[in-house]
């Protein structure tokens, strides 16, 4: 027999909605559906904290908060690495590490790929020009000896010219020690602190609003969203999310286009 669910019981609500972003709550394109964004106004009205919680920097969060008409609360961003707050808007915490091997390492086997590296509050140092909309703020040329000298809080390999699954093969056969990591949809790689990912940012935010930890609600579509889904009571993957996070999840909810979100928020939040 299955063991009961928070979740299942007809009297549980979630106390904290934690949302990740691209794919889930923003589309490529930056917009985020009426349905969507009224189902999140209803989870702020009722009074339960929504965190946002994504592989983006502080600075290309915020927007996103503002469109969603989040008046305060925390966001937890570069996939753990950095916390912050709306209002003020303020970084309180950040992990940093020193990058500097793993990058030597991919780019003896992925010599083409791009490298940014977060500055922030600004944008990105890069090693060359990521493709348009990519990146979120400056891009400042440097040399990629000079991109990793100091300890940083998150780093992003890009290969455009390598199919996913061709680059998630590399990736995965390095064997990379020391550091966080998780590849996207596309040739993307994500390079975060060891152990730090957005659960591990997201239970001391849990701790400061005074939620239990079996009335968290999480929502995401990536694989940087596996810790995260896992650590909430309730874990929802889109329906569109690839098969190991949906494997993950307690729950799979409608794709993007359906608006996954709104379906999954509408049955606490009417």
């Amino acid at each position: 027999m299955a063991a009961a669910r928070p979740f299942d019981d007809p009297g549980w609500r979630p106390g904290l909605v934690a949302l990740d972003l691209d794919g889930t709550v923003v589309s490529p394109d930056e917009e985020i559906s009426p349905a969507v964004a009224a189902a999140v106004r209803r989870v702020v009205d009722a009074g339960v904290p929504v965190v946002l919680s994504t592989g983006r920097s502080v600075h290309a969060t915020r927007p996103v908060a503002a469109a969603l008409g989040l008046p305060a609360g925390w966001l937890v961003c570069s996939n753990g690495a950095v916390t912050a707050t709306i209002d003020p808007p303020v970084v309180v915490d950040t992990v940093t590490f020193d990058a500097a091997p793993a990058v030597r390492l991919l780019r003896e086997h992925l010599p083409d790929a791009l490298v940014a590296v977060e500055e922030l509050g600004v944008g990105y140092r890069v090693s060359a020009p990521f493709p348009p909309g990519e990146l979120a703020g400056e891009q400042v040329l440097m040399d990629i000896d000079d991109l990793v000298r100091d300890p940083v809080t998150r780093v992003v390999l890009r290969s455009p010219e390598k199919e996913p699954d061709e680059f998630l093969e590399v990736v995965g056969r390095l064997g990379l020690h020391d550091v966080s990591y998780a590849v996207g949809y596309t040739a993307w790689l994500d390079l975060a602190p060891e152990g730090v990912t957005k659960a591990y940012a997201l239970d001391p935010v849990r701790e400061r609003l005074g939620v239990a930890r079996d009335r968290t609600l999480a929502i995401g579509d990536g694989r940087n969203d596996l810790e995260m889904l896992q650590w909430a009571a309730c874990g929802v993957a889109m329906g569109h999310a690839p098969a190991e996070v949906q494997d993950a999840a307690d729950l799979v909810t409608g794709v993007f286009a359906d608006d996954g979100v709104a379906q999954t928020l509408e049955r606490w939040f009417r």
